[in-house]
């Protein structure tokens, strides 16, 4: 590592701190990184501001925020729109920087590897370059990139950002793989989401904010927390939840929002389902209170190989939480849970399946118990975010 090497360019479209609502990995790694000695100029968008860029420190962290829309309620041409005007812009911004000594560039969307690419090629400067998802694969096994020219055009630029990349970092065993078709695996490091087990812990639940909500005391509570879009296949769950409606014991509570959203608070009322409940959008801190009355975390997708390789941030959160863990992907997650003893896998066509093992850990609070102790375990000893930002700061340092 040359010591005099640390102003560091980050490129994150979807960029949040724990003091609003969604992931918030990049915060935490650039946090390191500023922690360590380096300075950190953030790239990402904002609708919430007047003027065409607007500067703020974030707990040490330079954040670029430029004007531009971006909403999970966006259909397909207003996202591939935000997308490329973010590429173009992120692209003419970055230019200006002066005295960038690398880059780290993060999907989703594979487009925010171009700024990162025009200057390499430009001004010699390297990049890394982190794989949240499969892209394009994703969008062409769920049927958004039809066009065989585009399909073709899209691989090749999702090779030419890997084999520009001085390193990548996968986010799940699924991705790596995908990675190393196109590059070496020496080039590749596995560093999945993280952990935080400082803000996802067990406690006294709050009841007062139980009853805020308009939730029942000492009913059995299963969470879904994130995004609600196509990809996350919640009509699976809504449909299982179907079929316990006339049990007032059990209660399904939702957070977050995304295209979905609205069609499935639709569908609810259209079943009549008094045991669904859709909250909204909330910071980490109060995402943490409603996680932690909750008895069963979901964690849902789309019946589709490319998601099999997610790795997605309720998880990991939920492992914190010390919470039993319901899958329905068949990939690495249902591995993770199954040989840690934390949770089931439930196939997400037979909705049966799901109500069967919500009613099995209502009836059974010690397995209930036991589970929610080998999830905190684990979050503790394998995915906190101290262990897996060390990770990563070693990468950087790697590669300077």
């Amino acid at each position: 590592m040359n010591t005099s090497l640390n102003n560091i360019l980050y490129i994150h479209q979807y960029f949040k701190t724990p003091y609003e609502s969604g992931g918030t990995r990049s915060y935490w790694l650039a946090k390191k990184l500023v922690d360590n000695g380096f300075n950190v100029t953030m790239y990402t968008t904002s609708d919430d501001i007047n003027e065409k860029k607007v500067v703020k420190i974030v707990d040490g962290i330079k954040v670029v925020y430029i004007k531009l829309p971006y909403s999970q309620k966006m259909n397909l041409s207003q996202r591939l729109y935000s997308f490329i005007s973010f590429m173009i812009k992120a692209s003419f911004f970055a230019f200006k920087e002066k005295n960038i000594d690398l880059i780290f560039a993060t999907s989703t969307p594979l487009t925010v590897g171009f700024p990162a690419l025009v200057l390499k090629k430009i001004k010699k400067i390297p990049y890394l370059f982190e794989v949240r998802d499969l892209w394009p694969e994703v969008p062409i096994q769920m049927g958004g990139l039809k066009n065989k020219l585009l399909q073709k055009l899209a691989i090749l630029f999702e090779k030419t950002i890997y084999k520009n990349a001085k390193h990548i970092i996968a986010l799940s065993p699924g991705m790596y793989d995908g990675v190393i078709k196109y590059v070496s695996s020496s080039k590749v490091s596995m560093i999945p989401n993280m952990s935080k087990i400082d803000e996802f812990w067990q406690r006294k639940k709050n009841l007062n904010l139980i009853n805020k909500l308009g939730l029942k005391d000492s009913s059995f509570k299963i969470i879904h927390f994130g995004a609600l879009g196509l990809a996350n296949g919640i009509d699976s769950i809504i449909e299982s939840a179907k079929l316990l409606k006339d049990d007032s014991s059990v209660e399904f509570i939702f957070i977050g929002g995304g295209s979905l959203e609205k069609s499935l608070i639709k569908k609810s009322k259209k079943y009549n389902l008094k045991n669904v409940h859709f909250l909204g959008k909330f910071n980490m801190k109060k995402t943490s209170e409603i996680v932690n009355f909750c008895d069963v975390s979901m964690v849902s997708f789309l019946n589709i190989p490319i998601l099999y390789t997610n790795s997605p941030n309720k998880l990991f959160d939920s492992l914190s939480a010390g919470k039993p863990i319901i899958v329905n992907s068949a990939g690495w997650t249902k591995d993770l849970v199954e040989k840690n003893k934390c949770g089931y896998y439930v196939n997400p066509s037979v909705h049966q399946e799901l109500k069967d093992k919500i009613l099995f850990l209502k009836e059974n609070p010690k397995i209930v118990n036991v589970m929610g102790r080998n999830s905190r375990k684990l979050a503790e000893n394998v995915y906190d975010k101290l262990l897996l930002t060390n990770q990563f700061l070693d990468v950087i340092k790697s590669n300077l």
